[in-house]
């Protein structure tokens, strides 16, 4: 259990949080990426391929693979353990020119022990169209790596999935004529209509004429043509660029799984009593292995032995967490209670539940 509670500080400033460019807070209407999927095959692996009898699409993909290059493999049994079918996942980013380059992740589907020193075999990208939009291909650089001997096996990492940095050639453009719009829709990454408002008021102040508008709390449009400029790239590149104070809701991140907790600078607490302890069952098997006589016919019989026992903790008794004002009285308060990560959690949960924790509590 990890023993060290980890409390992120975000000390707000007496107007809010510091100025973020707008670009970081918002995504513009139109200036998006497509996703791209596709299925394929990378050689060259020293043994640590398919098991083409657990995986027959392997030999399936190889077969029509050496057909189309002129190798005939009618009826033939392909029996090779340095191939594995892969699926190959990429993002074409909005703006993308035919002839350019794009990273692709290729992660194995059967039951390859590594994709170490393999190479993908040139592969289609479709997007969700089942139009092809780039071909990917390259040696592919493994995340991880594994060893084994004839009773033990050491991983590290993820062997089985692994990159290709420019592995992916963009071959069809998007069709978005981004020129002729003559408005543009700011949608919030975070939605809030005090962010949504401050956006609207920063932009016209850089005009010093209204061209933006709030629409909700997650939208902001801005009228191209009251911008007075060339197109809308002028536009977005005048505007994407101009500092923005967000607020941001208060909010508490609990990671169960590393016992991690982050606390946003809003956070407050009521003043609340906090009695903290536990139980611990402890059941401990011992079995006794009896054997008959020498060359007696008796059996030889397990007898089971077991040991059962609770033990109780003291826990921290009856703990008094006063009112809090700011995030480091809040720290200050819950580092009193003197227990562990895990305990803090289930802590949190509980002070939630009263209503006494003032922010959005997010468990993952």
């Amino acid at each position: 259990m990890i023993r060290l509670l980890l409390l992120c500080l975000m000390i707000a400033l007496p107007a809010g949080a510091a100025p973020v460019r707008l670009k970081d807070l918002v995504e513009f209407d139109g200036v998006r990426g497509n996703d791209l999927v596709g299925y394929g095959l990378v050689v060259g692996l020293n043994g640590t391929g398919d098991g083409l009898r657990n995986a027959p699409f392997t030999e399936e993909i190889m077969s029509n693979l050496l057909e189309r290059l002129g190798v005939n493999v009618t009826g033939e049994q392909l029996r090779p353990k340095n191939v594995a079918a892969v699926m190959i996942t990429a993002s074409l980013p909005p703006f993308s020119r035919a002839g350019g380059r794009i990273d692709v992740s290729v992660s194995a589907i059967g039951d390859a022990k590594s994709l170490l020193g393999g190479t993908l075999v040139m592969t289609p990208l479709n997007g969700a169209d089942g139009q092809i939009y780039a071909v990917a291909q390259g040696a592919v650089l493994a995340g991880g790596v594994s060893a084994e001997g004839e009773a033990a096996r050491v991983v590290q990492g993820v062997p089985t999935s692994g990159v290709i940095p420019g592995g992916g050639r963009v071959e069809r453009e998007v069709d978005f004529d981004f020129s002729s719009l003559s408005a543009i829709r700011l949608a919030l990454r975070s939605p809030d209509f005090t962010t949504a408002a401050r956006i609207e008021a920063a932009v016209n102040a850089e005009f010093g004429r209204p061209i933006a508008a709030m629409l909700d709390g997650g939208t902001v449009a801005i009228d191209i043509s009251a911008a007075r400029m060339r197109s809308a790239a002028h536009v977005m590149g005048r505007i994407e660029n101009i500092p923005v104070e967000p607020e941001r809701r208060a909010r508490v991140v609990v990671d169960q799984r590393s016992g991690t907790i982050v606390m946003g600078a809003d956070v407050r607490i009521s003043r609340v009593a906090v009695a903290q302890g536990g139980l611990t069952l402890r059941v401990e098997e011992a079995p006794i292995v009896v054997q008959p006589n020498p060359f007696s016919r008796g059996e030889t019989v397990a007898v089971p032995r077991s040991t059962a026992g609770i033990d109780q903790r003291n826990g921290t008794g009856l703990a008094e967490v006063s009112g809090a004002t700011s995030l480091s009285e809040v720290v200050a308060g819950l580092n009193a209670l003197g227990v562990a990560p895990r305990d803090m959690i289930d802590i949190l949960k509980t002070i939630n539940a009263a209503g006494a924790l003032h922010a959005e509590l997010l468990v993952q």
